[in-house]
Order: C-alpha cells, then structure tokens, then sequence
C-alpha cells in the first residue's frame, strides 16, 4: 500500500507509465485511479479485473497477469519514448519472487546493455537486509544518483575511511579493494554490474522515503533500480503469518483469518497431494517439481514428507521442465506439478528436452479449464491443443478424484512422457481409493448407453455430459456418454462405435481449435466415417474474469447448454435423411 502511494507521489500518472508484474500489487493502485466506487466488484463477472487491464482504465498502461514480463514490457515502451522524443517516466514494478524468473534478467541485462532512461521499482517481501549495511547501501545509492555526485565523490571516500577497523585500507588499497569491499557492502552491486544503477534498500513502508527514491530515479540519464523492502501481509497479522495461504483467497473471516465454509469433498489439487505422497512411498525414483508455486500445486505435503525429493525452482517453468529431463535422464521420475496457463512458457523444453527424448516426465496440469476470478491470463483452455500436436506425449484428462489417482499411478507406470489435466475446484471425492489403477492406454470409459446421440466429454465435462444426458432424456433423446479419458492416444474404436448413433457430440473445457473435437473429427476422417458431428468447446476468444459457474454458463458448458445445443441440431437434421451413411460400430460396454 505505502509503496503504491509513494510512487504515485513521484510519478505524473498517467502520462509517467507504471508496468505492475503479473498485477495482483495493483489493488492499492485502481483505489486511487479513480476506481475506489467500483472496487467491491473486483474479480466479479462485469466487475473491475484482478489485474490491470488497458479496456479499464487510462492509468493501465499493459496488460498483466503472468509473472517476470514488466521489465521486457517497459524497455519497450522506454525506446518507442525515446524514438518519439518522449519525456515520460517508466517504471515496472516487480517482486522479489517474480525476479527469479529468466525473462527479468534478459531483459535487465538488455536495458543495461542499451542505457535507456527506466525505473525498475523491487518490492522485495523476502531479503532480510541488516539495518548497518542497509543504512551505507542507502547513503552510496543516494549520492550516486544525486546531481552532486561528483562534487561530493571524495566526501564519499572520506566516509568509507572512517569505518573502523577496514576504511583506511579501502582507500589505500585502490579501486579494486574499494569494488571488492562495495560488492560485499552493497547488495545492489548485481544490478550494478549489469549495468542499473542501484537505490535502496529502502523501506517499502515509508511511504516519503519511495517517493524520494523514485523522484531521484526520475532524475538518472540511465536505468534505475530501486530496491524496496516491504513485509508480506502487513498490517494484518493474519496474513503475516501466513502469505502463502492468503497470496489467493476465497472468502474468509476477517477477525479470524478463517476461510469460510468447509466442504467434505476434497479439491482435485488435494487428490493430486495426497496421491503423488503415497506413491513416493512406493518409490524412491519418485520427485517433485514446481515452479514456485508449492502449495498452489498441492505440493507443499510432499516437500514436508520427501524434502531431499523436492524442487522448487522459482518463476522459471523453462528451467522446472529442464530439469526435470536431466532427472528423468538420471534414472529418476520427475513430477512437474504446473498451472496449465504456466505450462505454456515451457513449451519448447517440453517438446526439444523430453519429449524429442521420449524422457518419462510426467506433467500434472492443474487449474486446467475455465479456472474463474482470474481471467484470461490464468485461464487453462488451451493445453489440449499444445499438448495434442506433441510426438511421444501422452495426455489424459481426469473427470472426478478417483479418476485422478489412477491416472497418476498410470503415468508413473508408463514408457516416455504423459500429462495429466484436471480442473480447480471440487473433485466429488471425499476419500482416496485404497487401492490405484493401472488404465489401459488410449481406452476411454463408455458411462451410459443410449441410441441416438453420443455424448463424448473429457475432464470435467464428463459430469455435464451425464446431467445433460438427464435433461434429454426427459425431452424424448436417448444419450450415450462417453468419458473419454485419454485425447492422445484416442479411441479409435470409441470413435467408430459413436459414429453408428445420429449425432456425435464432443464437449471439451478447451478451446475448439486443436482439441478433442478435432480430435474426434480427425480420427473420424481416418476412419472414413462421415457422421453429423456437434463440438462444444470454449470460443475462439479470451474468456472474461468471474465466477467459473457464470463462466461455463457463457461459453455454453453446462447441462442445459449442453442440451439446448443438441436438440437445436437435432431439429436441424429432423426432416434430412437421419442415416448418414456410417457403418454401425460394436457398442461397448463400459
């Protein structure tokens, strides 16, 4: 909060632009842009979005919502200033956390290779700095930027040979004595060394001392970074104690800090959680990987069960699948636990180091689907399609908890690299199977037979299909649905046995491009089956920000979307000849 306001104190918003990383920070920021009466919307369908957003607000400048992009975002707004004789300030704001991703450093290292005038503002919620280092870091950062430097340069020197015990030593040893004692006096030397000048630590909480900060920073021919030390969650002890759990959080009391409301069913993360530890228990090959996000992933039970087991590579997907070859290439079973939306960032290590390898990797894609308040950029519709097009790569998709634990004991049991996908939010599970599975690859699950339309879902579109599959019934349609289980490698005698009914229905929580309806369509090509095919799907569009009930509802994913779809097109081929001509398959039991 006193590092938003002090910065907004310094900076001429918005024609000074402010890039926040990832976004989450800029709360404090819409509050004081202009959107305080329409705050208690955020996050809600038609409300303000959870992140910043260019459609919302003038004082948006970029749009965010994954982590490690603002440093790249604002050199890139700094040269377009430059080349158009711009005088504005730009600033991108970005946290500890997000600075461990590799994104930041390219970009960093590029800002500094080029001299553009940028501010990087650090909110550093982690490093511990000792008050008499933090105080001299203070003291050199303030007199390197201020105009008077070089006036006051032997003052400097004169202060540094008053420190007890090693100052005269520091001036009579020369400049490399004084470069060595700086770089273990000043932890900014890094971005030093690459080429920013460095301002801080100062107190991310005083709201004056980043104001002063910034307004120098404003005042450098050349990149700035200013190093702010702020505590996570302060001011509510509730959240000091715990960021992790209050980093996202549902509704919850605010005396207590309790999330409200307790459910017996277990979230699908949860499922993965537990499962992923017993089957540790089995084998000691077993490791756990994540990309700072332990607890998001459920996989904060194994780091306390198997530590020496668990990695935990900070913002950096690319190197999480990097790694994850080399283990697998040391006889090892990684397990890489990622947000679908994550996944992406990775894509050409899981393609060129594990699977151009055939390396036993296994992904487990969580918040795969429409995952709710965090919109767009959070929203894990497009895996399929990525994952589909990938030699080598099996992909699995779970629709219930049960499901889920056999599916990774499946992976762990298979040749080369799988994935797995499941969606945020409640699994109907209450209790582990005692006992996992091995499922038999590429075959999916017939769960109702019925004879005029075949209902093929995936995911957590399998429970859709099957209330829609109720809802038809009891308008005269007779459904079968068919829990598809595995998009890559599909059933192909699934596909042929849906072929003999009147329609074929694919209902998928991705997008239509790529995924399990062409799939199906493919596979029905193949087969030189020409049946009338219906997919549902999420749109050829960036999905809003709400709640995921209201989400589905838009995008056509529920029973009675479902439903309605089917008998539209079903009224279409009323009056057409109803045999299309395709063979009749065997019908399957399940």
């Amino acid at each position: 909060m006193e590092l938003t306001l002090g910065l907004h104190r310094a900076l001429d918003s918005p024609r000074d632009r402010i890039v926040w990383d990832v976004g989450h920070q800029s709360y404090v920021h819409k509050l004081v842009t202009g959107r305080r009466d329409r705050f208690r919307t955020l996050r809600q369908y038609g409300g303000l979005c959870g992140f910043p957003k260019k459609s919302e607000s003038a004082y948006d400048c970029f749009d965010t919502g994954h982590a490690s992009e603002s440093i790249s975002a604002a050199l890139g707004m700094a040269l377009a200033r430059d080349a158009s004789g711009g005088d504005e300030t730009i600033v991108a704001v970005i946290g500890d956390g997000a600075l461990t991703g590799g994104i930041a450093f390219e970009a960093l290292n590029h800002a500094g290779h080029l001299g553009t005038r940028l501010v990087v503002l650090l909110n550093d919620n982690e490093m511990s700095i000792a008050a008499n280092v933090g105080a001299l870091a203070g003291y050199l950062a303030r007199v390197r930027l201020d105009p008077r430097y070089q006036r006051i340069r032997d003052d400097v020197e004169s202060r540094l040979a008053k420190i007890p015990g090693v100052g005269r030593a520091v001036v009579a040893g020369g400049e490399a004595t004084k470069q060595a004692v700086k770089q273990f006096l000043v932890p900014g030397m890094l971005f030093e060394e690459l080429g920013f000048k460095y301002v801080g630590p100062i107190d991310g909480h005083d709201v004056e001392q980043v104001q002063r900060a910034v307004t120098l920073a404003k005042q450098s021919n050349g990149p700035v970074l200013v190093h702010a030390v702020t505590h996570k969650g302060a001011g509510y002890t509730h959240a000091e104690d715990k960021p992790d759990e209050f980093h996202g959080v549902s509704p919850f009391e605010i005396t207590t800090g309790k999330t409200n409301g307790v459910s017996s069913t277990l979230s699908f993360t949860e499922v993965f959680s537990e499962a992923l530890v017993r089957e540790a228990a089995d084998d000691e090959r077993v490791c756990a990987i994540t990309a700072a996000m332990p607890s998001g992933t459920g996989l904060d039970r194994f780091a306390e069960a198997y530590p020496d087991r668990f990695y935990d590579v900070g913002i950096a997907e690319q190197h999480a699948v990097g790694l994850a070859a080399g283990l697998a290439c040391g006889r090892r079973l990684p397990v890489v636990a990622i947000y679908s939306t994550f996944l992406q960032r990775a894509y050409d290590q899981l393609i060129e180091d594990v699977a151009l390898q055939n390396l036993h990797v296994v992904f487990c894609l969580d918040r795969a689907g429409l995952v709710g308040e965090d919109g767009p950029t959070h929203h894990g519709v497009f895996d399929l399609t990525y994952l589909r097009s990938v030699p080598n790569l099996m992909v699995m998709s779970a629709a219930d908890g049960e499901e889920l634990v056999d599916m990774l004991h499946t992976a762990l049991h298979a040749d080369g690299p799988v994935a797995i996908r499941y969606p945020r939010g409640k699994s109907g599970t209450c209790v582990l199977p005692a006992v996992a599975s091995v499922l038999d690859a590429g075959r999916a699950q017939v769960r109702r037979e019925g004879s005029e339309v075949a209902l093929l879902a995936e995911g957590r579109m399998v429970g859709v299909a099957e209330r829609a599959a109720d809802e038809l019934a009891a308008a005269g349609v007779s459904a079968s649905v068919v829990n598809v289980r595995w998009v890559k490698p599909l059933d192909l005698e699934m596909v042929s046995w849906a072929a003999g009914h009147r329609l074929v229905v694919t209902i998928e929580e991705n997008t239509g491009l790529g995924g399990l309806g062409a799939a199906v369509m493919e596979s029905l090509s193949d087969l030189a089956l020409d049946p009338p095919v219906l997919r549902l799907s999420v749109p050829d569009c960036f999905v809003t920000f709400g709640a995921t009930e209201k989400l589905l509802e838009e995008v056509g994913l529920t029973p009675a979307g479902v439903r309605d779809a089917v008998l539209g097109r079903l009224n279409d081929l009323s009056g057409k000849d109803a045999s299309h001509g395709a063979p009749q398959g065997r019908r399957r039991s399940q």
